[in-house]
């Protein structure tokens, strides 16, 4: 998989012949500014919760490239009246066979409403399983003892976990998550994007080192040169 980090908790992945989109927050967000969203192609959007920094830009580009929404029930529903019709509903612990791999749908403790205040379902991550490598995109979330059950049931190449604190788990419960969910290569996402979850990169880094684990913290860039492959 080659992924590219489009800032905040927005990630571009190629897999599979396909270009999944997640958690589009980049036209609003100043560490993000350099990159125009029109030059972003997607087969799909991957949509944790419905918070306006995870779906700002969801609208414009899926009517743009014609990408799937894969979300929950009241995201995809809402996003349907919003003229971005053929989503995929899913809700927590579903799963389903899409042409890249499969999605399952994990439970994230989280509050979760839509940008006008509708309801968004229970918020959610994602378990990812492409070209024979499951990855775990944890969404918004505390640390919860259901990340034991991922462990449990999942080999997960690569965890892509909130370290910024604040509004998510920070990055000492970042930590057990990974060691909950059995992977030692973490990407972090949901910081530094504003003052509320700015951290310390360096201190972050050797604490997830200490751990025994890897923190990699990507540039935000859509150039080919500053993707990584996992």
């Amino acid at each position: 998989m080659k992924v590219n980090y489009l800032g905040h908790s927005c990630f571009l992945l190629q897999t599979g012949g396909k270009k999944i989109l997640i958690d589009p927050f980049i036209s609003p967000n100043e560490t993000a500014k350099h990159i125009d969203i029109n030059s972003i192609e997607c087969d799909y959007i991957l949509i944790s919760h419905g918070h306006g920094d995870h779906v700002a830009d969801v609208q414009s580009i899926a009517q743009r490239t014609g990408a799937k929404l894969v979300s929950s029930y009241e995201i995809v529903e809402w996003f349907a009246k919003q003229g971005v019709a053929g989503g995929h509903p899913l809700n927590i612990g579903g799963s389903w066979n899409f042409d890249f791999g499969t999605v399952k749908m994990t439970y994230a403790a989280h509050s979760n409403s839509l940008p006008d205040g509708s309801y968004g379902g229970t918020a959610g991550g994602f378990i990812i399983k492409t070209e024979g490598k499951s990855y775990y995109y944890a969404g918004d979330t505390s640390l919860t003892q259901d990340m034991k059950l991922i462990g449990e049931f999942h080999d997960i190449e690569h965890a892509f976990l909130p370290i910024g604190d604040n509004f998510t788990m920070g990055v000492e419960d970042a930590t057990i998550a990974a060691k909950f969910v059995g992977c030692k290569k973490v990407i972090g996402m949901h910081y530094d994007t504003f003052g509320y979850i700015k951290i310390d990169n360096d201190v972050a880094k050797q604490k997830f080192a200490d751990a025994g684990q890897t923190l990699t913290l990507m540039k935000i860039s859509l150039k080919e040169e500053d993707s990584i492959e996992i």
